[in-house]
């Protein structure tokens, strides 16, 4: 009995170490809210996701009709998600979070009473899904940059963690969810539940303490825009993490040709399985994530994330057993998420607050443009190459393309947490703040 239970211990240390670290839930109030409030609206979002084109196609029957809609979401993303980042460093963050939340939860309305009238139209759906393109990248940079500012310097690394799990569960389940409520039911009824779940996030994000802009702070315009911009340019270590990803989606994200891969395998009705396979590697990615917190060479584990979610690619290209591509689709998954993890860580820890929002809407760029445009060559290569070539070598060029940005880029193989200059001031600004907050009266 004796020996059982130092090796009960050692399991459960051992355990511990590969569980997501929850030191940031567990430390801090705010983002606790967070977290609940984003989980909560991710689901709704996504079983709207699902009901739009849908309802597109039910309304026309037309493939262009349906592909319309991620054009007219890509310019209002752009501008918005630009001006978002000016104004989450001029205003208080978290009231920008909030009307931003009514606005998307009016949008979600909107698709709600369209969906109810005797003969729906298909014209809101279009102009709705600008406009919450536009309102979601407004929105988007102040939740990011209230990150930093509720969970203290050294959790970051563990907040940014369990911030990718609420998106991979909304990822996973709200497709389903949204599946069964569009068939079943109808659009209504997913537009319904999209409107309580932005309810119940905006009575969350209200409990949250405020985040004013600094005293000094820009106005939101051009030229703080152009600030963000300058300072990203003078870092290569932060250019090399927008690089890395934008590149990895550029030549290797292969969802635009799921359908045919499917085709191929012979297994058509496995597309969903697909479709969710990178989601459900990035969540094991996530739940196993607690080892990340020990890792200080953060540049250099996004580039060797990034070439892996390149070599799962690669694979599930060559391979022609439907198992064994969804393993390597889970594995390309589970090595973006942990990319992803290691970005986002080295934003957090290393941008002033004053530039957070700023940069925030350049991040979002960066990981919204390279998917988008990723698609559109994955279906141009294999139309020129076949589909095989279009995937494993999409893959392939992946690798490579990473290994290039991380030889140019000494500054971003070189970053350490320990000892890089803009983490380190960082770190100080934060503790100088947090013993001027105990010692004030």
């Amino acid at each position: 009995m004796s020996d059982e239970r130092p090796a009960r211990r050692g399991w459960l240390a051992g355990l511990a170490r590969v569980l997501p670290d929850l030191s940031a839930w567990r430390a801090s109030r705010d983002f606790r809210l967070l977290v609940a409030s984003g989980s909560i609206t991710m689901l709704g979002s996504f079983v709207t996701l699902v009901a739009v084109p849908v309802q597109i196609k039910q309304l026309t029957d037309s493939f262009v009709a349906v592909g319309l809609v991620g054009a007219v979401e890509a310019v209002p993303m752009v501008l918005c998600g630009l001006y978002g980042g000016a104004l989450a460093d001029a205003v208080d963050r978290r009231r920008l979070v909030v009307a931003c939340e009514f606005g998307l939860l009016s949008c979600s309305a909107t698709l709600l009473v369209n969906a109810l009238l005797p003969s729906p139209m298909v014209w809101p759906l279009y102009l709705v899904a600008a406009v919450a393109a536009g309102v979601d990248s407004l929105q988007r940079p102040s939740l990011e940059a209230l990150i930093p500012r509720y969970v203290p310097h050294a959790m970051l690394p563990g907040a940014a963690s369990l911030s990718a799990l609420r998106w991979q569960v909304g990822a996973i389940a709200g497709p389903a969810v949204g599946g069964v409520l569009v068939s079943a039911w109808g659009p209504a009824t997913a537009y319904g539940v999209d409107v309580l779940s932005f309810a119940l996030s905006a009575l969350l994000l209200f409990r949250l303490r405020p985040a004013p802009a600094a005293e000094d702070a820009e106005p939101a315009g051009l030229a703080s825009i152009t600030a963000g911009l300058r300072y990203a340019a003078r870092r290569p270590d932060l250019l090399g993490t927008y690089l890395v990803d934008v590149v990895a989606m550029l030549v290797a994200m292969p969802q635009a040709l799921f359908p045919f891969l499917a085709d191929r395998l012979g297994a058509p009705w496995a597309m969903g399985m697909l479709y969710s396979a990178i989601a459900v590697g990035s969540l094991l990615g996530s739940v196993t994530s607690g080892w990340t917190s020990r890792v200080h060479r953060h540049g250099m584990a996004v580039a060797v994330a990034a070439a892996g979610w390149g070599a799962g690619i690669a694979l599930a290209g060559v391979v022609d057993n439907l198992g064994l591509v969804l393993v390597c689709l889970m594995a390309a998954g589970a090595a973006d998420m942990i990319s992803g993890l290691f970005r986002s860580v080295i934003w957090n820890q290393s941008i002033p607050d004053q530039l957070r929002g700023r940069l925030a809407g350049i991040e979002l760029l960066s990981y919204m443009i390279g998917p988008m445009v990723g698609n559109a060559r994955a279906g141009l290569t294999a139309q020129l190459f076949g589909l095989r070539t279009a995937i494993a070598g999409g893959g392939l060029a992946c690798v490579a393309a990473v290994a290039g940005v991380t030889a140019l880029l000494p500054s971003l193989r070189r970053y350490d947490d320990r000892t890089n200059e803009h983490v380190v001031a960082e770190r100080e600004r934060r503790a100088a703040l947090a013993e001027s907050e105990r010692s004030s009266p």
